[in-house]
């Protein structure tokens, strides 16, 4: 190209986005057609005279968002400021609930069956920040994802996280009326019967996606004082096995691969098969407590999304090289 037809092009560049002027007033000013004009915007940002420059605003981390979805595998990836609450757990929670809050308001569709972890304090704080009265496609049903956890309080704070969501998102709960853990694989498969627990599990077969937690293999504080359901017996032989944490009591080890110590039997609640097979599963978890559970979730393909924190992110793209299926590479 000679350098007074590059000369040209770059006026028109300036005209176009440094004035603002429409393609119709610059052909007019300078004798041009549109179509000559558009032409040569095209071939301005073709050459790099004109390249576009995305400015995120404080607080929004796209580029850290874009590359733990790449590493990872993830659609999508939200990461909230966590750099100055990584000793405040609290603070972390409360922040994390608010950026899944932001996220979810517009996450599902008309007529999705969502399931919902039955116990995680983020997702508490996601959902009791998320805006009533805000106009969103109407899900079918929300789901708990399985039974009791915890004390009678603790089920309470289960059954309302699972309540608000539908009323949030105008679908119908629908609740597990039965502990999570059972003393026996018997006592599970006839819970499993009984015809109200019945239709919980023909919805775990219709999931569209579900919102998890992502636990530690140590239970929260919060959780220990409310009286975790797996005994401190059964963590040993998990550790053992290599276990770092759980969504739903189905637990994981570092790579992401799935140990059960014999839990499995005994856990009502949505199985590994049925939970891996659910297309959008939207994980929020983060703070240092939970890095090897969260490590281990991405890695192992158990979420397809996440909301984290800006450490936990980092950490992440910080750790050694993955193979395709997730694993570290030796």
């Amino acid at each position: 190209m000679s350098v007074a037809k590059l000369r040209q092009l770059v006026r028109v560049a300036r005209m176009y986005h440094e004035r603002g002027l429409r393609q119709t007033r610059i052909a007019e000013l300078l004798g041009l057609t549109q179509a000559g004009v558009s032409r040569m915007l095209r071939t301005a940002a073709a050459l790099g005279v004109v390249r576009t420059v995305v400015v995120a605003p404080a607080g929004i981390h796209s580029d850290l968002e874009d590359a733990v979805a790449e590493r990872y595998r993830l659609a999508e990836v939200v990461v909230v400021d966590g750099d100055d609450l990584v000793d405040d757990p609290p603070s972390l929670m409360r922040a994390l609930g608010g950026a899944a809050a932001g996220f979810l308001e517009t996450a599902f569709r008309s007529g999705e069956v969502i399931g919902v972890s039955t116990w995680s304090e983020t997702l508490l704080a996601a959902v009791d920040t998320m805006r009533p009265g805000v106009r969103r496609p109407a899900a079918a049903r929300v789901v708990q994802l399985m039974g009791g956890v915890g004390d009678a309080h603790s089920q309470v704070q289960a059954t309302r996280l699972t309540a608000r969501l539908a009323e949030l998102t105008g679908a119908t709960p629908l609740f597990v009326r039965a502990p999570g853990l059972v003393g026996s694989a018997g006592a599970r498969l006839s819970l499993l019967g009984d015809a109200s627990v019945r239709e919980v599990g023909q919805a775990w077969q219709e999931l569209t996606s579900v919102l998890v937690g992502v636990g530690s293999l140590e239970p929260s504080p919060l959780l220990r004082l409310s009286g975790n359901a797996v005994a401190e017996e059964e963590l040993v032989g998990l550790r053992g096995l290599g276990a770092v944490g759980d969504i739903c009591q189905r637990f994981f080890d570092k790579h992401g691969v799935h140990v059960d110590a014999g839990l499995g039997e005994r856990t009502v609640g949505v199985s590994v098969d049925q939970l891996r097979a659910v297309p959008r599963r939207i994980a929020v978890a983060g703070g240092p407590r939970k890095y090897q559970a969260v490590r281990g979730a991405v890695r192992g393909r158990w979420i397809t999304a996440l909301v984290t924190d800006t450490r936990t992110a980092r950490r992440l793209l910080d750790e050694p090289g993955t193979t395709e299926e997730g694993t570290p590479t030796p």
